[in-house]
């Protein structure tokens, strides 16, 4: 029913924002992994909220229970449950909206499809749900740190301000030295003063984050409906608030000849490169060895603290006040997520690989 993603390297979370707790099951992670618990407590520890003054003030330790899967520190080849206790919930916050639907967000949607809706935060609907995507997602890097596979994300564009420079030309290294995550401080300065005279008007602002895998042997990735483009671009869209995917030269692709955007091969140290990137790493859905690279594009947050027209259950208008915690930006925390949701994708698709030969 929506709630499990993958093939062989699956997790199906679980919880809801304002419930106990939130959680993820993970199944299919071979055993043997060796697995560092304080490495998902920083992973949660760079989505959680009220991190800074421009994340919401939203207060939760979103301290990892690992309940199974797990024993002295290896993987036993059994399903991995996670569990994150919900400790900071301020469900009198929504009590204004329990008949009322919020514009933009998926209020309506949710009544329409199932007859009721939890209104405490947007229940199943909230990013709360991510957090446990980014607890699954650390096990994943984990693994792909064995195979030398690096995952990284990054702030390119906070509303007008972007980040000009690619990814060949920054040093990654910056991204968590600043409080927007873009690794270049010259343009991060800018995007914070956006987000915080973008707050100070009580209203929200959308960006992109950039999201690169590097370290990708040549030949990953399933022909037809499972291209590993595919899955990433499913991956990302099924985080909330992002309205777009695209991978290498993206829809600027669009404006370039042939002759200007083929990836001409060459051979070098007795290994096949490409001239240019701009297919990003992946041909006919599987990988060409070089960096994998795309953009997710997050719209605004809904949540504004100005009062909006809507319209109740009944259909009645009303107006829908501004109130509760946050995030004016929400790229950010959203950071940690593209990475455990590439992560994820990318462990799948190896593990699917390891099948493909006799």
């Amino acid at each position: 029913m929506g709630n499990t993603f993958g093939h062989l390297f699956k997790i199906t979370t679980f919880g809801e924002s304002h419930g106990p707790a939130i959680g993820v099951v993970i199944d299919g992670c071979p055993a043997g992994l060796s697995i560092d618990e304080q490495m998902i407590t920083r992973e949660l520890a760079r989505r959680k909220p009220g991190q800074s003054r421009i994340t919401t003030q939203r207060k939760e330790s979103d301290l990892p229970e690992i309940l199974s899967g797990v024993f002295e520190g290896y993987t036993t080849g059994s399903p991995i449950a996670i569990l994150i206790r919900n400790t900071d919930q301020r469900s009198k916050d929504y009590s204004h909206i329990a008949e009322k639907f919020r514009p933009s967000h998926a209020d309506y949607t949710y009544h329409a499809k199932y007859g009721q809706r939890d209104y405490r935060g947007g229940g199943r609907s909230s990013a709360r749900e991510t957090a446990a995507r980014v607890a699954a997602g650390s096990v994943a890097k984990q693994f792909l740190k064995e195979k030398h596979i690096g995952i990284y994300a990054y702030v390119s564009q906070v509303g007008p301000v972007i980040l000009e420079k690619k990814h060949t030309e920054l040093d990654l290294k910056q991204t968590d030295q600043n409080i927007v995550r873009c690794p270049d401080p010259v343009t991060a300065e800018q995007m914070i003063e956006f987000i915080d005279k973008t707050r100070k008007n009580q209203d929200t602002v959308g960006g992109v984050i950039t999201g690169l895998i590097t370290g990708v042997p040549a030949g990953i990735g399933e022909p037809v409906f499972d291209k590993l483009h595919a899955d990433l671009g499913k991956a990302m869209l099924s985080i909330n608030a992002v309205k777009g995917f695209d991978i290498g030269s993206g829809f600027e692709g669009t404006h370039m000849h042939g002759s200007d955007h083929n990836d001409l091969f060459f051979t070098e140290d007795g290994e096949i490169k490409t001239k240019t990137n701009y297919s990003g790493g992946i041909q006919g859905g599987i990988s060409n060895g070089q960096d994998i690279y795309f953009r997710v594009a997050f719209k605004p947050v809904a949540t504004i603290m100005k009062d909006q027209d809507s319209v109740d259950v009944h259909g009645d208008a009303t107006t829908v006040k501004g109130k509760g915690r946050h995030d004016p930006c929400v790229l950010p925390r959203a950071v940690p997520i593209v990475e455990a949701m590439s992560a994820i994708v990318m462990m799948d698709h190896m593990l699917l690989n390891a099948n493909a030969r006799i």
